[in-house]
């Protein structure tokens, strides 16, 4: 079933059934690896994503419950959001393989609160898992992010 969905500020049509969940979509049809496949039912956060500038979680997402959604993946960060700047510069990821769901979330929360506090920012980041145990440099890094978005 063709469906026509809004991501990354452009339209893409897709082939999929109303129950694919939003990963496949993404990493299958658009060609957008970015967001990655975790445990598949919405409990680690490797797979979130934007949708209207709050983060969910596209293996649990059917693609019908998007039509008018704006969605945005890591890709369409550009790789100059500060969050991923301070990512970089802190050097953040190990394995890397969450880090993408859990800029995902960062960039939510400072879209809504640039100041958080570690509560606000514990709050946020709550259910992306990261198996490497990298939490002090990821609230680091937000935190660095965070001065960047109110300079």
């Amino acid at each position: 079933m063709a469906t026509s969905l809004e991501i990354n500020g452009r339209t893409v049509q897709v082939e999929a059934a109303p129950d694919t969940p939003l990963l496949w979509v993404l990493r299958d049809e658009a060609g957008l690896t970015g967001s990655k496949y975790g445990c598949g039912v919405g409990q680690c956060g490797a797979c979130t994503v934007l949708a209207d500038g709050a983060p969910v979680r596209s293996c649990s997402l059917p693609v019908s419950a998007l039509a008018g959604v704006k969605i945005t993946t890591i890709e369409g960060l550009g790789g100059t959001h500060p969050v991923q700047e301070a990512w970089v510069k802190l050097d953040v990821p190990q394995c890397g393989y969450c880090q993408s769901g859990q800029i995902m979330s960062a960039v939510a929360l400072l879209a809504g609160n640039a100041n958080p506090s570690d509560a606000d920012i514990d709050a946020a980041m709550d259910g992306n898992i990261c198996r490497c145990g990298a939490y002090q440099r990821i609230r680091a890094a937000i935190r660095e992010a965070a001065a960047q978005v109110r300079a």
